[in-house]
């Protein structure tokens, strides 16, 4: 089917701006990730189980930053695509697999971190490198369960040199909208939910509570701000306007075209290069204040154990 389009959609921007993005998010994100894991190594057993989300966030932003090359020149040739179908594919999953994959782990540190501050004495101790690994494990699964339908979507146009699609070609844009919508709530909005749930309750404990260390309360307010700035900046933008553009495109393919479908294309563009950043982020933010916060925890738990000695001894007499 041939490629429909609307009168005045500036589909040059793409080409434009999201190279010199790429270009920057790739050096910076290599040189955060490369620290970010020898940072790993050093420290495994004094991030503990944490650890091993952290570890397998790093390898999901370094397998995205890898095919960064080939997306910078992709759109320096205006949007022709060389490297072949296949590897379109690839390329596509990739990036999918690093934020859905970035998503889901950074739910399972905050869960975590949530139990080690509401519920430390209960849980901390039962949760074993064994139950962490396993549910590693489901993360990938549920992702990749997410996302595989999105490999059986046209990528780009066969037996020529053409675009290779971030979602699909013009064909199939009125089912893959009902599947990105899907796919938005199971993969962005639940999990995002849990995540400020999570800091949210956890905020409110650390407030509530007098005996609670005072660096520790200011600590979690500080990465309660940044996960608020990482949402709304990298995730939200990115998930709304992708949505947008294909009613947009669908739009576009009835033949009723709008005057904010130049608007939409273009802020949906920026939004790609913004929701990339997390790459580049995430060890900056994580990593930093794992071992901080970790080990405020480890203390905090400590004071907890040896005031609860003192009231048994003061109570019995022993």
């Amino acid at each position: 089917m041939r490629n429909i389009s609307c009168q005045g959609v500036s589909f040059d921007f793409s080409q434009q701006f999201l190279p010199f993005v790429y270009i920057a998010v790739f050096i910076v994100g290599l040189i955060a990730n490369g620290f970010g894991l020898k940072s790993s190594f050093h420290n495994w057993k004094k991030l503990g189980n944490v650890n091993i989300f952290v570890f397998n966030l790093e390898i999901a932003d370094i397998l995205y930053l890898l095919t960064l090359p080939f997306l910078v020149t992709y759109y320096a040739l205006g949007s022709k695509w060389i490297f072949g179908d296949i590897f379109c594919k690839i390329t596509r999953f990739c990036f999918n697999l690093n934020l859905y994959g970035s998503i889901g782990f950074l739910t399972c540190i905050s869960v975590y971190r949530y139990l080690s501050v509401v519920h430390p004495m209960r849980v901390m101790e039962r949760i074993t490198q064994t139950h962490t690994v396993i549910i590693t494990i489901m993360v990938w699964v549920l992702v990749c369960i997410q996302i595989l339908p999105d490999m059986f979507f046209t990528k780009r146009y066969k037996n020529q040199t053409g675009k290779c699609y971030e979602t699909t070609s013009w064909f199939y844009v009125n089912d893959y909208l009902t599947y990105s919508l899907g796919w938005t709530l199971t993969g962005f909005c639940i999990p995002s939910l849990i995540i400020l749930g999570c800091y949210g309750h956890m905020i409110v404990v650390l407030c509530t509570k007098p005996n609670i260390d005072t660096v520790l309360k200011q600590r979690c307010l500080r990465l309660l701000f940044i996960l608020i700035v990482l949402l709304s900046v990298c995730y939200i933008p990115y998930h709304v306007l992708k949505n947008l553009n294909l009613k947009a495109r669908i739009l576009a393919k009835e033949r009723q075209c709008q005057e904010w479908f130049d608007g939409v294309y273009i802020a949906h563009q920026i939004s790609r290069g913004l929701v990339c950043l997390n790459s580049a982020i995430n060890p900056l933010i994580y990593l930093h204040r794992n071992k901080m916060l970790h080990n405020h925890l480890r203390r905090q738990c400590f004071r907890r154990v040896r005031s609860s000695i003192m009231r048994e001894i003061h109570t019995t007499g022993h």
